[in-house]
């Protein structure tokens, strides 16, 4: 029998995958002795990107997610793909969805979207010294980049209309960071 925390793991079954995410589903002994199951999506890591320009704008993306069934706005981000580093797939994604290259890359830390059921760990980055080239979206993808003022974004973040979880941090943390520098 395996461990995880103060749970026991009695079986493990993988109910549902593909490219993307995992859905395993545990026959367990609870912390409190009594038998349960418990359900953990894996989702492919990703990376978040938040470009800054020298006017202290963001580029940031408008996109129907199928998800949550709503058009978001969302920093630039995306899968790692395996094998590929963190920085690599930040780097991909921002030329893939809008076009931009950045000179300089400052790594923000990681962020866990739901640490309750999912596994999914996104490391997010400020992209700065942009120049512009063509973009390359994949075939799922209908982005519209938008450019925003930092202080507008950090607003949108406190007043619920950008909920992406990573994206809400991001932009928290370079605010944060560039009032340090």
């Amino acid at each position: 029998m395996k461990k995880r925390g103060s749970w026991k793991i009695k079986k493990s079954r993988i109910v549902y995958k593909n490219r993307w995410i995992s859905v395993r589903e545990d026959s367990v002994i609870r912390p409190d002795g009594k038998r349960g199951i418990f359900g953990v999506v894996t989702m492919l890591p990703g990376s978040s990107v938040i470009p800054l320009d020298n006017r202290d704008n963001v580029y940031l993306t408008k996109e129907y997610h199928y998800g949550v069934g709503r058009v978001t706005i969302e920093a630039i981000s995306g899968g790692i793909d395996r094998g590929e580093s963190k920085l690599s797939a930040a780097k991909r994604e921002l030329k893939e969805e809008t076009g931009l290259n950045a000179k300089r890359w400052t790594y923000l830390g990681a962020v866990d979207p739901f640490t309750t059921v999912v596994y999914s760990p996104n490391h997010m980055y400020l992209a700065r010294g942009l120049s512009q080239g063509k973009a390359n979206q994949e075939g799922t993808e209908s982005i519209k980049v938008i450019k925003v003022p930092l202080k507008k974004a950090i607003r949108l973040v406190m007043e619920s209309k950008i909920t992406h979880s990573a994206t809400c941090v991001a932009l928290l943390k370079v605010d944060r960071y560039l009032k340090r520098v």
